[in-house]
């Protein structure tokens, strides 16, 4: 039996309006366990709620993620201006410099900061619901955002060794050192500064494509920073230090590109860590009547986590209370891993001496049924 999305029927209310007295139908009806270590766990989990409610309700699991997304935007907004501001003091003492280096580092920030338009696209094709077509709604747009970024923190890299080797080639003189070398630590300093703030947040919301939108904002303070160490070099006349130091920088970003492309590919292969598989099976194991447990899935849905698990239930229960058990489940679950937003539950019952009820499951090639382990 699928314990499908519990959107929790109306024997399992969660709303907005049920928080101050979760207790109520939340004691009388909650999983109908009959022990009295049941009884005890429920009274306790109520005393908890009554500290910090919530809602599981589909409204509020939307509520959540509108919420992340808005993180996520009010992020890019700041990081743009920062980002903005940062660029136009170094495109005017471009002006005034000649600075060829400097104009490579004002391009790379303003891309930088151009990069928010996509990952703001996508924060808002996010919120849009689920519908026939995209069932699990729009979560992954925040996932081809970041190839986009991946592919600006790559064309930086070109960039920047570009320019390194037409410098070498062409070495030229730099005027108003003093004025470059502010503008490129104003420029490593406000690009390392959005970088912090856009992975803080990333990982908090659970993110990838934010992340990865950091890391290429940590790339473009690396130029930068290869700006002032080159302005240096060369008012100790050493000519080549702009370019010497400049693929140094564009070895770093190499460096940085590995981050942020194995960011963004773990999350298009569906990767999780680990560990939130090992909480979710705890969880699972945990719930009064779950005897046993199976293969547990998980995979972000932009930056929401979404869950499939196998449980094993005594053979002699009734629909309504294997349905009860799988309503539990979820409920554990969604109270136990972070940015865990749905579940679905299966529910398996122990060996006995009947047929195998996935008998019927064999013949479809390889497929092989689930492997459940008891208590």
């Amino acid at each position: 039996m699928e314990g499908n999305e519990h959107a929790h029927a109306p024997g399992h209310p969660h709303s907005p309006d049920h928080r101050q007295g979760h207790g109520h139908t939340h004691v009388e009806d909650e999983h109908r366990h009959r022990s009295a270590g049941a009884r005890l766990k429920r009274l306790r989990h109520g005393l908890a709620h009554a500290v910090a409610p919530h809602s599981h309700e589909a409204a509020d699991k939307v509520d959540t993620a509108m919420e992340s997304s808005r993180e996520g935007m009010r992020t890019l907004w700041i990081s743009l201006a920062v980002l903005g501001a940062t660029t136009a003091v170094q495109a005017l003492i471009v002006a005034l410099s000649g600075s060829v280096a400097l104009l490579g580092d004002t391009i790379h920030n303003a891309t930088d900061a151009l990069t928010a338009v996509p990952l703001g696209m996508a924060f808002l094709l996010g919120r849009r619901a689920a519908n026939r077509r995209y069932t699990y709604g729009y979560g992954r747009a925040e996932d081809l955002a970041g190839i986009l970024v991946v592919a600006a923190i790559a064309a930086s890299a070109v960039l920047a060794a570009w320019v390194a080797f037409d410098r070498l080639l062409d070495p030229r003189d730099i005027t108003h050192l003093w004025a470059v070398s502010a503008a490129g630590l104003t420029g490593f300093v406000g690009n390392e500064w959005v970088a912090r703030y856009r992975i803080r947040t990333g990982r908090k919301i659970g993110s990838a494509a934010l992340v990865a939108d950091g890391l290429h904002a940590r790339t473009d303070g690396f130029t930068s920073l290869a700006v002032l160490l080159g302005s240096g070099g060369a008012a100790l006349g050493w000519q080549t230090a702009d370019p010497v130091v400049g693929l140094v920088i564009t070895a770093a970003i190499l460096f940085v590109l590995k981050d942020a492309a194995r960011e963004v590919y773990r999350r298009l292969m569906d990767s999780v860590d680990p560990v939130l598989v090992a909480t979710a099976e705890s969880a699972l194991r945990s719930v009064d009547g779950v005897i046993g447990i199976g293969p547990v899935r998980m995979r972000w849905i932009g930056h929401a986590l979404r869950a499939e698990a196998d449980i094993v239930v005594p053979a002699h229960l009734t629909v309504v209370q294997a349905h009860e058990l799988a309503v539990a489940a979820e409920h554990a679950l969604i109270h136990t891993v972070p940015r865990l937003t749905a579940a679905t539950i299966h529910t398996d019952h122990a060996a006995s001496a009947g047929a195998d009820p996935h008998t019927a499951l064999a013949h479809h090639g390889d497929r092989p049924g689930p492997t459940l382990a008891l208590e």
